[in-house]
């Protein structure tokens, strides 16, 4: 393990690392961090929206899940399960329900991942024991973090062997539907798409900043008083790096108020409590 200096970043000779916290920070990357192979490919990351039609490896759909089922859970209750989709039919009706975004046909692989509790329903039913913890918000919440832990793995995993994703939260635009298209039992949440394939050269994805850690990281207590002006840097680097990839934006903050500032631009989600008890969760 080596320790990367903001000092190195932009050197010729510096670390790779360090010119990918450049990338990732901006202005307000952080003056020093810990660096090895891993730390660079997940500060590596980055949202890959255009794919190459070329055939994945054998396995990988196999390969992807082991990563997944290496991740945390809680009280290894394992309340998480995935949908392997590659029927470009089947795709194609996905992608008209979450957005119609072209790129989910485009991927040669897309996973749902759900947050599953129909298992251990399965489970009281066969030992006739009541379930009565199911049907507790606590539950849902449990099987949505694990089913993001358990996707968060496979990307990583699906990183290193040269392969691109990017997270489809408009598969809860119309959860219903998704449903009745993956054939899901009750008890049985798509908390994300993730769309999978290898990176179109042609069409490169960047590494997106992210608000500087003074936003985000707090210690001992909660401290909101240097917000503002993470904030404000953040609006000027993130304008910095759409301009350098010659598209217009509004600032991150008129961003987040357009998009959480009225229940319509929610697309849906704003029903998303009825739709989840609709899909058998009593969420007591």
């Amino acid at each position: 393990m080596t320790r990367v200096s903001s000092a190195a970043v932009g050197d010729e000779g510096g670390s790779g690392v360090a010119s990918l916290l450049a990338e990732r920070y901006g202005e307000a990357r952080p003056a020093d961090i810990l660096s090895n192979a891993v730390i660079g490919q997940l500060l590596n990351h980055r949202s890959v929206r255009a794919f190459v039609p070329d055939t994945l490896p054998e396995n990988v759909i196999e390969t992807l899940v082991a990563a997944a089922q290496s991740a945390s859970t809680s009280s290894n209750l394992q309340v998480w399960s995935v949908v392997a989709v590659e029927n470009p039919a089947h795709k194609a009706e996905l992608a008209a329900l979450a957005g119609d975004q072209d790129f989910i046909r485009q991927a040669p692989l897309f996973l749902v991942w759900l947050a599953d509790l129909s298992r251990v329903r399965a489970l009281g039913e066969a030992h006739e024991v009541t379930v009565e913890g199911t049907e507790f918000l606590e539950s849902l919440v449990l099987g949505v973090v694990d089913a993001t832990l358990a996707a968060q793995n496979a990307v990583v995993a699906l990183e290193s062997l040269g392969l691109g994703s990017v997270y489809v939260g408009a598969i809860r635009n119309r959860p219903l539907e998704v449903a009745e298209s993956l054939k899901l039992p009750p008890y049985v949440f798509p908390v994300f798409g993730l769309a999978i394939g290898y990176p179109d050269p042609q069409r490169p994805a960047s590494v997106k900043p992210r608000l500087p850690q003074a936003a985000v990281l707090h210690r001992e207590t909660y401290d909101a008083s240097r917000q503002p002006q993470a904030v404000e840097t953040y609006d000027r680097v993130l304008d910095a790096f759409w301009k350098g990839q010659a598209q217009e934006h509004p600032s991150w903050s008129q961003h987040v108020l357009s998009r959480l500032g009225r229940a319509q631009a929610l697309k849906g989600r704003d029903r998303l409590l009825a739709l989840a008890r609709a899909l058998g969760f009593p969420l007591r």
